[in-house]
């Protein structure tokens, strides 16, 4: 750990942090940005919480061992099931310097603000759903309001394989929407809990009722590192700020670069920069 400065690091099971990382580009540009997906084990939405601890541990050893001195895990999943114990367990004597934050705590603290009947679903992934984390964290902030998960076991697939805008996704959509609204007709806001989600806005806007807010993450998160940043002048001295990005995955390179594309959408990279993949091994 003897890199003074370096990139933001960002992770994710797979490719859905693409859209956090999106959105956190698009507000802050100048800084270097270093995007690790482990696509070769992705999903980590059906493993046990020991697995993507793991597992997730492991990235965050390699991002700090690329001079990464703040990681982002932009996967609700190991946002749920790993954060809070690398963050009480592992950093203290790992690197007390350097911070690993999540997508959860920056979405439900916008929930207050947005819910008027104080009925809340939640709809992601079923590991995350059987974490229970959105609704321990939302008790935490705004324990009046009423929370209801809805998991998506095929949502993930549908994005994964760039089925998310064909008519097959319409019945995924429009069931796990309507099996959410029955279970609490009062539900005026919904948190999409995974990071893939964002691509299925389409199909999920046409079935969700007028009225019901639908809560994007990337937006919530990036503006919530921005703060972070400004409250502590002391991480941003660690970060560097070429304005580039770089792309890691545990899967063959040539495939991420396809997906990828997809889930950074319109982002503008440095006009020297391809969005170009390098293969590395965790363990």
């Amino acid at each position: 750990m003897v890199n003074r400065v370096g990139p933001i690091g960002v992770f994710d099971s797979g490719y859905g942090g693409l859209t956090i990382l999106r959105q956190i580009h698009k507000a802050m540009p100048q800084y270097d940005y270093l995007y690790l997906g482990d696509n070769a084990r992705a999903p980590y939405g059906t493993r046990s919480f020991d697995v993507v601890y793991e597992f997730t541990l492991q990235a965050v050893r390699y991002l700090f061992g690329q001079g990464c001195h703040l990681v982002i895990l932009a996967c609700n999943t190991a946002s749920a099931k790993a954060l809070r114990t690398i963050q009480q367990k592992d950093l203290p004597h790992l690197a007390p310097q350097r911070r690993v934050l999540g997508v959860i705590r920056p979405t439900v603290e916008v929930v207050s603000s947005i819910s008027q009947t104080r009925h809340v679903g939640i709809m992601a992934t079923p590991g995350t759903i059987r974490s229970r984390t959105y609704e321990l964290e939302i008790a935490k902030l705004s324990p009046d309001i009423q929370v209801t998960g809805e998991a998506c076991p095929m949502w993930v697939p549908l994005v994964e394989n760039e089925e998310y805008d064909s008519p097959g996704a319409d019945y995924f959509v429009r069931t796990r929407i309507e099996n959410l609204l029955s279970c609490d007709p009062l539900i005026d806001s919904v948190i999409l809990g995974c990071t893939h989600y964002p691509l299925l806005l389409g199909k999920i806007h046409q079935y969700m009722p007028q009225g019901v807010h639908v809560i994007e993450q990337g937006n919530y998160v990036a503006q919530s590192l921005k703060d972070y940043l400004e409250r502590h002048p002391e991480m941003k001295e660690h970060i560097t700020t070429g304005g580039t990005t770089r792309f890691l995955t545990t899967e063959q390179a040539e495939a991420f670069q396809a997906k990828a594309v997809v889930f950074m959408g319109e982002t503008k990279l440095d006009a020297s920069q391809q969005l170009v993949a390098e293969r590395i091994f965790l363990k």
